[in-house]
């Protein structure tokens, strides 16, 4: 899967096709800056199955050197195969275009910029035949915009400056001289830079500083932190729901099972009762007759609740010869 930084690092030279102009003086060569440029299909696939896909593809046309082809690739990490594929895409953009073809390689850190401008032949070493060595872009050389004036001259390049400083120490001061220039930016200008930005920390720590940034004015929030804010927002509120769903059916419940518990407390009073009632009976009808209790016996009917086993007492005392008749065998 594509990564946003990926994604932020090329796509930025689609939103502004002048940057690269701007970008190469820090490269150590001088391109003109283009009076039109038209984006090209990305797609360099043959009638070859294998699929070839250049990330951004764009044709910039100077007034004075004329016409060129520009590819951008966004380079994450070191890859072996990749000089072969940057070796076809010059070449097969030169024969299908017939023009000058220039790469320019994005990088966010410094290992895979020095890997990546290395000259690479495709031939022996006595017969180099096509050598590839793009142009590369990355912290190494990529200017830090820490003054919001310099930010503010150059928006599209002080973004860029921030996306391949961005596992860099000097990315907070750039986020901070970025997002304050961009505060008096129209909003269509600084709308899709916030977004390219956020993009291009990834998850680094410096996309929190960003994010945290842009939210001092709430018109900042455009759709990728809107969205991102959003999810971690409906996280929280979640779990708070869920807390608060929770205490209102242990409410619902709670008074269901009370209202359960009365009847139940209800019908055992009310048996308790009758159970007192029809104990008492027994141990009348024995006065009546003038049958001894014994404290044992008495013990036994005052303590039984079933009013069945009370009902056959009650029975048996009319006729027992002896109280102790009366509850044997229960």
């Amino acid at each position: 899967m594509v990564s946003p930084p990926h994604e932020a690092m090329h796509r930025i030279f689609q939103h502004d096709p002048g940057l690269f102009s701007r970008v190469s003086r820090f490269l150590g060569v001088d391109i003109p800056a283009p009076v039109k440029a038209t984006a090209l299909p990305t797609d360099l696939t043959e009638t070859n199955p294998v699929e070839r896909r250049v990330d951004t593809l764009l044709r910039l046309e100077t007034a004075d050197q004329g016409s060129f082809i520009l590819a951008v690739e966004a380079q994450g990490k070191k890859h072996p195969d990749k000089p072969a594929s940057w070796a076809y895409y010059t070449a097969y953009l030169w024969t299908k275009y017939r023009l000058p073809t220039a790469l320019l390689v994005v990088c966010q850190d410094p290992a895979t910029a020095r890997w990546a401008q290395q000259p690479v032949s495709c031939g022996p070493p006595q017969l180099p035949t096509l050598t590839v060595q793009p142009l590369v872009a990355g912290p190494h050389n990529m200017p830090v915009i820490t003054d919001p004036e310099e930010a503010r001259a150059d928006l599209v390049l002080a973004s860029l400056a921030a996306i391949t400083h961005a596992a860099e120490p000097d990315v907070d001061v750039i986020l901070k001289a970025l997002s304050t220039a961009l505060r008096d930016a129209p909003e269509d200008v600084a709308k899709p830079l916030i977004e390219f930005t956020a993009q291009g920390l990834g998850k680094r720590p410096a996309k929190n500083l960003w994010r945290n940034l842009v939210a001092v004015d709430l018109s900042f929030y455009t759709s990728y932190l809107a969205e991102e804010v959003r999810a971690e927002v409906r996280k929280e509120v979640r779990a708070e729901v869920r807390q608060e769903v929770r205490a209102e059916v242990r409410q619902e419940v709670r008074a269901e099972v009370r209202q359960e518990v009365q009847a139940e407390v209800r019908d055992e009073a009310l048996t308790q009762g009758e159970a007192r009632r029809a104990a008492a009976d027994v141990l009348a009808v024995l006065a009546e007759r003038g049958l001894p209790v014994s404290d044992a016996v008495r013990e036994v009917i005052d303590g039984c609740d079933d009013p069945e086993t009370l009902s056959r007492w009650l029975r048996r005392a009319v006729t027992a010869s002896t109280a102790e008749d009366v509850v044997s065998g229960a």
